[in-house]
């Protein structure tokens, strides 16, 4: 996780302790939306992705918002005082790390199944 968080900061400009809270949001976002059995793969091949989505739940997370889907997940990350290319570049960088770590069939198998994900990553 902290190579991740590392080059969230460096490409996007967000602080670590941001990024990590998004991050663990956008995960637990995958976990609820996605098909359990491909995200699954993609947290297996993760490092640090069930604590992230621990704390994303722990802290709320997506089970205090009122909006379902993508626009929840966004309206979460927006909370976090996140601009709309911040949260961009926090998604790009969070799913090629899951690629990169987990494989891109799983990875995306689990966007593909997610209505209107794919068009921010």
């Amino acid at each position: 996780m902290e190579e991740l968080i590392a080059r969230i900061s460096a490409n996007v400009g967000t602080d670590p302790a941001t990024a990590t809270k998004a991050v663990g949001l956008i995960l637990a976002f995958l976990q609820k939306e996605g098909p359990a059995d491909k995200v699954g793969e993609l947290i297996a091949g993760f490092p640090g992705a069930e604590a992230a989505i621990a704390e994303a739940q722990s802290s709320g997370g997506l089970l205090s918002g009122l909006m379902p889907g993508v626009m929840g997940l966004g309206s979460k990350l927006m909370g976090l005082g996140l601009g709309m290319g911040e949260i961009s570049g926090i998604s790009k960088e969070t799913i090629a790390f899951a690629r990169e770590k987990a494989g891109s069939g799983p990875v995306d198998e689990v966007v593909n199944s997610i209505p209107g994900l794919s068009q921010f990553v």
